[in-house]
């Protein structure tokens, strides 16, 4: 009898902690699937002196409707993939290229349920401003009902705006990296041709955004193309921010299991349209193969080095003999 107390006591509290687990998760998935904004990214031009309007589209997802506040945020780059940091501090502001000073001030929205509504944002640039990239987000988090103002920041929803205001603004795209790499590990010499790939690593050192696009081709043994790409050409492009590096990995197609392979990458960037060529060559070679080749090499030193000290010790060995035999018949 206890034992079937203990059994069924134990089946309760794996039934409570599964209704949790499922309750849990719905309301992490509730919150994940709460906003949604549009675009995502926009990238405008404006001129010294100018105010520009930009509009964001926010979507409730909701049966119910929602309160949000808008956040203004000036972003920064976050890694070497181009990741957006935020600096969420609201009364912070990004060291240099900040657009969150430009920007107008945004009141709550209500959205009602499973519906959307286009928010007004105002970039207003003074006229002594320099000329350059600037960046920065618009943050729309929901306001908890009846929470006093308390918004929920884990499931806001984010607009980047990448903004050039216009002028004589210095362009310098520098190329820091360009590997050929299998799983992460650069070489020149491969065992197998699977999972190879280019890395690419720019470094912007002018005063604006660039998006760096061009053209990546794949020859065998320097005469034959066997593979093409084109590189970050889409719109919008990914960019390099000001004072920070990004780095893209190429997928290399129809290599072949043995061979000689040569990259050849033409990057473009910038207003006039600079172009950063570069070459890169590597092997593939099957670790049998080299094996094989070292056996080989191991045998023909062998074979140069001790057939000519073999044949020494016989001669030798033959002139021992017959002198040896010549000194028996002088003595008798």
């Amino acid at each position: 009898m206890r034992i079937n107390l203990f059994i069924l006591s134990a089946l309760g509290i794996i039934f409570s902690l599964f209704n949790g687990l499922q309750t849990f998760a719905a309301s992490t998935n509730n919150a994940a699937n709460t906003l949604k904004v549009s675009p995502v990214r926009r990238d405008v031009e404006i001129n010294p002196g100018e105010s520009k309007k930009i509009q964001t589209t926010v979507t409730n997802l909701t049966s119910t409707s929602i309160t949000v506040r808008p956040i203004e945020n000036d972003f920064i780059s976050g890694d070497d993939r181009g990741t957006p940091a935020l600096i969420l501090d609201e009364n912070e502001y990004a060291p240099t290229h900040s657009l969150k000073r430009f920007m107008g001030p945004l009141d709550n929205v209500t959205i009602p349920a499973n519906s959307a509504k286009t928010v007004d944002l105002a970039i207003t640039v003074p006229k002594n401003a320099q000329a350059g990239g600037y960046f920065g987000a618009i943050r729309f988090a929901p306001i908890a009902p009846g929470g006093g103002g308390q918004v929920n920041l884990s499931a806001s929803v984010a607009s980047l705006i990448l903004a050039k205001i216009s002028g004589d603004i210095p362009e310098k795209l520098n190329l820091t990296q360009f590997t050929i790499q299998q799983n992460g590990r650069s070489s020149e010499l491969f065992g197998n041709p699977d999972n190879l790939q280019v890395s690419a690593g720019f470094r912007n050192d002018g005063g604006v955004q660039e998006g760096p696009f061009g053209k990546i081709s794949v020859l065998q043994d320097d005469k034959k193309i066997i593979y093409e790409a084109d590189f970050n050409n889409k719109d919008p492009r990914d960019v390099v921010l000001p004072d920070s590096t990004r780095r893209w990995d190429i997928p290399l197609k129809n290599i072949g299991e043995l061979g000689h392979y040569t990259v050849n990458a033409t990057f473009t960037y910038g207003k006039v349209n600079q172009t950063i060529n570069v070459t890169k060559s590597f092997w593939v070679i099957p670790q049998m193969t080299i094996i094989a080749v070292v056996i080989g090499i191991i045998l023909i030193m062998i074979l140069l080095i001790g057939a000519p000290m073999l044949f020494r010790n016989r001669r030798k060995h033959r002139s021992s003999r017959r002198h040896g035999g010549n000194g028996l018949r002088i003595h008798h």
